[in-house]
């Protein structure tokens, strides 16, 4: 069975920092690509950033560009998303799910399987 556990949620000022973890079970990141979601209060969801790790790639929302970064430690079979100067925009729940085969380019737009997880809640405010 294929599940995703998101953690390192939490409430920071604007300008710091969290990291969030993904932590894959039932499949391996050498097999299927993860990506990053969003979604905010009254918005819909939207595509953060991906990680193919076979195929040796990222890729990132241009609302997120230069601030947050996706990796994995496949030992651990985790994703990272590290976030670095957050907005108040940045608030959101945060979802992390396969996203597609890890030999291919990934993208952000569309998970592989219709099911979302508890997330993990991200609360930029002063």
């Amino acid at each position: 069975q294929l599940q995703v556990a998101e953690s390192g949620g939490g409430l920071v000022q604007p300008g710091g920092s969290l990291r969030l973890s993904c932590a894959a079970s039932g499949f391996t990141l050498d097999y299927y690509a993860v990506g990053w979601f969003r979604q905010a209060p009254g918005k819909e969801r939207e595509g953060v950033s991906c990680i193919s790790s076979s195929h040796g790639s990222t890729a990132y929302a241009d609302s997120v560009k230069g601030r947050f970064t996706i990796s994995t430690d496949n030992a651990k079979n985790t994703v990272y998303l590290q976030m670095n100067s957050l907005k108040p925009e940045d608030t959101a729940i945060y979802y992390c799910a396969p996203v597609g085969l890890a030999v291919l380019p990934c993208n952000f737009h569309r998970q592989l399987f219709d099911s979302w997880g508890q997330g993990t809640q991200v609360t930029v405010s002063s």
